[in-house]
């Protein structure tokens, strides 16, 4: 054997940065999700901003109920993002939990381990968007059953926009719902808008509908916000990123008037 290699400490002074990435966002995503990160990965993610995720508990079928049992989860999920360190932004990335369980109570509760740290929850998000694309009358398209999809209308309708057209799927799994094809999605958003309408909101973040946005843009002739896109425009604008990303879908050229 050779004579043994000793360990020996550097006195090398290393100098740090204040955070390894600039920007970090939370995700607080459910444990059946296939389709945030990768959305998020493509639209938000960069040398300057991190993503960092949790995944909590929950179980299919899609339910008011089911949805609701989220709740208890998102204080311990938030707080395994980095504990002890400062975020950027936390978004929960469940579209019909935010309306069933409530924005204000998601807040609160995502709020509680992680203290001043702004909250992006889907529909508030794409409640901005369509604002900041002066939308009124909107067309909306879910792939709940019409049991889930009633709270969405509600919502919708109590912050002031008129509802053309309501349309959904009838599915009650999300990993389903994350199966659908691209390709269908457009031909449904066809189906869906409202002629009269002037933007059509797709819902679920399960759904691969932000990749499908310009498409059914140039083919509607309108604005098109769907649940991923809202949230990662949201993300994008809290961390300063304003630089307009038109391949994205218009609201990606669009600011973002506070949050």
């Amino acid at each position: 054997m050779g004579i043994p290699v000793r360990v020996t400490q550097t006195m090398t002074p290393l100098s740090f940065d204040d955070r390894p990435i600039a920007k970090r966002v939370g995700l607080v995503i459910l444990a059946t999700d296939h389709t945030t990160e990768p959305d998020f990965q493509r639209m938000v993610a960069s040398s300057r901003i991190g993503l960092y995720t949790a995944r909590i508990p929950y179980a299919n079928p899609t339910t008011p109920e089911n949805l609701r049992r989220m709740q208890p989860g998102l204080t311990t999920g938030a707080g395994l993002i980095l504990p002890s360190e400062d975020l950027d932004a936390v978004v929960y990335s469940c579209t019909s939990a935010s309306v069933v369980i409530g924005d204000d109570e998601i807040e609160a509760a995502i709020k509680a381990a992680k203290p001043g740290v702004p909250v992006i929850t889907p529909p508030l998000a794409a409640v901005r968007a369509l604002r900041e694309l002066d939308a009124k009358r909107i067309s909306v398209l879910t792939p709940y059953t019409i049991e889930t999809s009633m709270p969405m209308l509600a919502y919708f309708s109590a912050k002031g926009f008129e509802i053309a057209r309501f349309t959904c799927f009838g599915l009650e799994d999300d990993r389903e719902m994350a199966r659908i094809k691209p390709a269908s999605l457009v031909a449904a958003a066809v189906e869906a808008a409202a002629p009269d309408s002037d933007a059509l909101f797709i819902s679920c973040t399960a759904m691969r509908a932000a990749i499908a946005v310009p498409e059914i843009e140039a083919g509607l002739g309108k604005p098109v916000v769907t649940s991923n896109l809202a949230t990662a425009w949201a993300t994008l604008r809290l961390c300063g990123e304003n630089e307009p990303r038109p391949e994205l879908g218009r609201l990606m050229t669009l600011p973002m008037s506070g949050w």
